[in-house]
């Protein structure tokens, strides 16, 4: 059955204020799953009255008054039941809970939109949960959407929307943006969830498909929430700068035939100048804030010299390693090290790099982690040790939960083979 215009525009309508208008629900009602509730009514309002009475001139404005009404009859039946009404009373009174509609849109909605991120990405639940929840309350994603973007089933994605829902009640977390020492450790969180979804996109861990854009585009968008509401903090422009220039390369990341084509091999003119001005902006403005740079800032600085550069060889690989150099010693991990091995071999050759590969064979973390072996396949291949090369193509070909992927490591295989 095809929707209707009106059901299109309401589902559009949707899709763009639903994080605003849960926000200021959750605001009230200080607790997620009961505010999406609440909000959900209105929607289901929209679509018995809007069809029959019309589209109203603003109808975010609309959702949101519903809502509120929803709220505010929510708290009133909560006071009866408490039999408190004269704490109630002075804790939501009724200048707390029916303000004027007007005031409400303009009066701390980027407040309401923060809390509402630091509260679905909050620590206390898993990634998995995190990165679900986030993608239903901010991105507007159907559960079905969200299930379609991870592989998994709307079941198990729904499981643990709900499962992270009671959990953020049973622990009590306070819808509210921390401060001091712990905003640091939450907005950590925040950042990992957007670029989880962020390199969901860009290179999917499983599936047909090579990449996702819409996941890149969901987590750009929130990214962008993000920098508006919190512009003293560098870490939050180095990821928006990281992401707009990692989606720049998107167009060019794939052949007419969907065939993967690895960065050394893309035609530069294709990369998307627009997204790449963006990030330069983003990445300025990080470094402007003048503070030491982190995690985020370093890596958009490795992609601004991909971004500079008019060809491979043109790229200034010394530099790339430098800057894996310093996330190593404010962040170490071997995937890093992995990635600054391969700026070496670039700026050095494949002889300088192949042993720093090696000693990565022993870490266990990188035990399942195909692109060690393929990393390793290619740096044999050019110093023409082609058996072993074949070796390390096979073995990443197993690993790699990705078709396309899969299908370029056969193709080394075969180079190997001459």
């Amino acid at each position: 059955m095809h929707a209707t215009p009106v059901q299109r525009t309401i589902e559009t309508v949707w899709r763009m204020e639903s994080a605003r208008i849960i926000a200021g629900v959750a605001r009230l009602v200080r607790d997620l799953g009961i505010a999406e509730e609440l909000s959900h009514d209105a929607l289901l309002a929209a679509l018995e009255q809007w069809p029959v009475e019309g589209i109203p001139a603003n109808p975010g404005a609309w959702l949101m008054t519903t809502a509120r009404h929803r709220a505010i009859d929510w708290l009133r039946r909560r006071k009866l039941q408490q039999r408190k009404q004269q704490e109630i009373g002075q804790q939501w009174n009724e200048a707390d809970v029916d303000p004027d509609i007007d005031a409400e849109l303009d009066h701390d909605i980027s407040d309401n939109l923060l809390r509402l991120i630091f509260t679905t990405c909050h620590p206390v639940l898993p990634t998995e949960a995190r990165v679900a929840l986030t993608l239903k309350l901010l991105g507007g994603l159907t559960t079905a959407e969200i299930a379609r973007a991870f592989l998994t089933l709307e079941t198990t994605i729904a499981q643990r929307i709900v499962r992270a829902k009671r959990t953020l009640s049973a622990k009590q977390v306070p819808f509210e943006v921390p401060r001091g020492n712990e905003l640091a450790e939450r907005l950590t969180s925040v950042l990992e969830v957007i670029c989880l979804l962020f390199n969901e996109g860009y290179a999917a861990t499983a599936g047909e498909d090579w990449m996702r854009p819409g996941l890149c585009d969901d987590a750009q968008r929130l990214g962008r929430i993000l920098a508006e509401l919190m512009p003293a903090e560098p870490e939050v422009h180095g990821l928006m700068a990281l992401m707009e220039l990692q989606a720049s390369r998107l167009g060019a990341r794939t052949g007419p035939q969907g065939e993967v084509i690895l960065l050394l091999d893309q035609n530069r003119a294709r990369w998307d100048h627009l997204l790449i001005h963006r990030g330069f902006n983003a990445l300025a403005r990080g470094k402007k804030l003048d503070q030491p740079p982190g995690f985020y800032l370093l890596q958009a600085e490795i992609a601004a010299c991909h971004a500079r550069a008019t060809s491979a060889d043109a790229t200034n690989w010394k530099q790339i390693a430098s800057y894996y150099g310093e996330l190593q010693a404010i962040a170490p991990s071997p995937i890093i090290e992995l990635n600054r091995a391969v700026a070496i071999s670039m700026a050095e050759g494949p002889a300088t790099a192949l042993p720093l590969v090696d000693v990565l064979l022993d870490d266990p973390s990188l035990a399942n982690y195909h692109l060690l072996h393929s990393v390793r396949g290619d740096l044999l291949f050019k110093l023409n040790r082609f058996d072993e090369a074949r070796l390390e193509f096979e073995r990443a070909a197993t690993m790699t939960k990705n078709e396309k992927e899969r299908q370029l490591l056969v193709q080394r295989v075969q180079e190997c083979l001459g």
